[in-house]
């Protein structure tokens, strides 16, 4: 839905993992204009981001987002964001959803409907995602400690052949992050994962997150 310029998405859950990738790939995978956000000397971020979507505007579905970690833009005047990402792959459930992300967002897509399926164990949740049964990434995030209220700040980056985007976005739900580096990923050789050294993606996030049902809020994109 949309009110006041802003876009609003109703997601029943969201988890993300942080994992150390070189930095030679995250170059490649990157526009010029952007750097990656290095953890230690060649070793950049990949951020994998996997939704439920229960309320949009084009109803519900799945999206696995794979991105690397960038420098947030620092606006005078503006809070600074949690963290900044340049989506170089987004994976969803529904033709739907694709054409809007594309259309509103020109968030780049593996252009098939992808079949994304979660385990929920309570403080363990696994994300499954395949291809016409052909595996693609296997994400598991786990929770530690109490939840708390949260609304945080993220910027996104985009491009397209003529221009390069911006966009804020809202992140607010009971929130659990941690460092205890108790998740996992699997990675196969797939078009989703083009552009990576699989084997030297870590199998453990560094960082994980794990939103429960909340909403998220994207600002007008514009262009920089």
């Amino acid at each position: 839905m949309t009110t006041d310029g802003n876009t609003y998405y109703g997601y029943d859950f969201c988890i993300g993992g942080y994992f150390e990738m070189p930095t030679e790939d995250a170059r490649k995978l990157l526009p010029p204009h952007l750097e990656p956000l290095e953890v230690m000397h060649d070793r950049s971020i990949l951020a994998i981001t996997a939704f439920h979507f229960s309320e949009s505007m084009v109803g519900e579905y799945d999206e696995i987002v794979l991105a690397v970690v960038v420098p947030p833009l620092v606006e005078p005047g503006k809070p600074l964001a949690k963290a900044a990402f340049f989506p170089f792959m987004v994976g969803t459930s529904t033709p739907e959803s694709r054409a809007h992300a594309i259309e509103r967002w020109r968030l780049p897509h593996y252009m098939k409907d992808v079949k994304i399926d979660f385990e929920d164990d309570g403080d363990r949740m696994k994300c499954t995602v395949t291809d016409d049964g052909a595996p693609v990434l296997e994400l598991t995030v786990t929770e530690f400690e109490a939840r708390n209220q949260a609304a945080h700040l993220y910027t996104c980056f985009t491009v397209d052949p003529e221009e390069k985007f911006k966009v804020g976005i809202l992140m607010e739900a009971e929130h659990n992050e941690h460092e205890e580096e108790a998740g996992s990923l699997k990675l196969y050789e797939h078009p989703m994962t083009e552009g990576l050294t699989i084997d030297e993606v870590n199998s453990y996030p560094f960082r994980e997150e794990w939103y429960r049902k909340g909403m998220q809020t994207f600002d007008p994109m514009v262009a920089f």
